[in-house]
């Protein structure tokens, strides 16, 4: 926090002629959660927030509690024995929305609010109402728990009980037709992937944080994602509903759709077509649950794992460490300025978690070149042969409508890398 100008040389922040160190700031209602050696500082009704050191919120207080910048430069020289650059922290704080600068119109907001661990979640609820939060509170509420972990454990036993309902990857194919399994793993399991992540979302709002949902991608693979920003002003032990919530619903999908196709057997023991349909979905949701062990691509396990390690931005330190090695390997500059900005931990943590995402990259990248695409072709290759008609139309029709529909999949993908592509050339600097 030390600066070169003093408590009495308090200048214009850079463009800001109309600067007055002696007019108050405009400082919304901020949370302040003590995390680790820093104060994560948010302001949830931007969803802005930043981690800031302990002498750096304790100016922002002052500041919200309605000290002019000169004031609050001089209390924190008074306080910590040396003097800080108001008018440059002033400029960092705008740019992060926790302030306004003095001159800007409008007016006045609330001032800042201390927030302790204790009352962190109702300060945000208080400060940015959100809709669907006393849904989110029923369905994580302890009893709503409680039934959901009686529901796994009933599915468990049945499962053993009866082989043929446990998870296989024979249970994609519940028919002969390649156009319904195609339809079914394509666009019958999205429902239960938007499922999932509503489930992050409203254990989110349950503590009255602005989440949302959102569409992207990950290398060949289209993603639902879940922006919970907010989360970091949580308490920690706050936190693992949150996050844990995707898992526990694809869990609790997985039990119902096994409950339910043994309910559907047959009295000669045999399975229906819909009993078979439940497991094949059922299975699908074993595999969103193996997804999340993939934690180079910041699933909700790798989150869980942030939280243990105590890590504000695991990812992106670890991408920083590695371009970072690479330039050095290559014989260019390093980027020691902006490994040394990295929070203490995260650059610690970093130096072993960044081999896990070079593995990770690699195997995907594998997969994909030795097992997908070589799977694609021959699955390409194989409903183009029955297009000719010689094998009747039932498999004309069938192929057909499963190359429109896979070609429909991945236009969908390259649209999505197309417009974040243009969106990131067209951002301001």
């Amino acid at each position: 926090m030390s600066g070169h100008a003093g408590t009495d040389q308090v200048t214009a922040p850079a463009g800001e002629s109309g600067f007055d160190p002696d007019r108050q700031v405009q400082v919304p209602i901020l949370s302040f959660l003590p995390e680790g050696d820093g104060v994560v500082v948010g302001n949830a009704a931007t969803d802005s927030y930043a981690v800031l050191p302990v002498d750096g919120a304790e100016l922002l207080r002052r500041l919200g509690e309605g000290m002019t910048p000169r004031a609050a430069a001089a209390w924190y020289a008074e306080t910590y024995g040396e003097e800080v650059d108001i008018a440059e922290l002033l400029v960092d704080l705008a740019d992060l929305g926790l302030v306004t600068l003095p001159d800007a119109t409008g007016p006045t907001t609330p001032s800042a609010t201390t927030v302790t661990p204790a009352t962190a979640a109702a300060s945000a609820s208080a400060a940015a109402p959100v809709r669907w939060q006393r849904l989110g509170r029923a369905l994580f509420s302890p009893v709503a728990l409680l039934a959901y972990a009686a529901l796994v454990v009933a599915a468990v036993v049945v499962a053993v009980a009866q082989p043929d309902l446990r998870p296989h990857y024979r249970a994609i194919f519940f028919t002969d037709y390649l156009t319904v399994v195609t339809i079914v793993l394509a666009i019958g399991q999205w429902p239960l992937i938007a499922l999932h992540e509503s489930a992050h979302a409203l254990a989110g709002r349950r503590l009255g944080l602005r989440t949302r949902l959102t569409v992207g991608y990950r290398l060949q693979y289209l993603v639902f994602e879940t922006v919970m920003d907010g989360l970091v002003t949580v308490p920690r032990r706050q936190r693992w509903v949150p996050m844990l919530a995707g898992i526990g619903v694809d869990l609790v999908v997985m039990a119902l759709l096994t409950l339910a196709a043994a309910a559907l057997r047959e009295p000669d023991g045999s399975l229906p077509l819909l009993a078979r349909l439940c497991l094949a979905l059922s299975f699908g949701a074993l595999l969103r649950v193996a997804w999340q062990f993939f934690l180079y691509l910041r699933t909700d396990l790798y989150y869980l794992l942030t939280l243990v390690l105590g890590t504000v931005d695991l990812h992106g330190s670890a991408s920083v460490l590695l371009r970072h090695r690479f330039r050095r390997l290559t014989g260019r500059p390093g980027l020691d300025r902006q490994v040394a900005r990295l929070h203490p931990t995260d650059r610690r943590t970093a130096r072993w978690y960044s081999w896990v995402m070079v593995a990770g990259y690699a195997a995907t990248l594998a997969t994909l070149v030795f097992a997908i695409v070589p799977a694609g072709i021959h699955f390409f290759v194989e409903a183009v042969a029955e297009l000719d008609g010689r094998h009747g139309v039932d498999n004309l029709v069938d192929s057909a409508v499963v190359l429109v529909l896979s070609v429909a999949e991945l236009a969908f993908v390259g649209y999505l890398a197309l417009r974040t592509r243009r969106r990131a050339r067209t951002a301001p600097a």
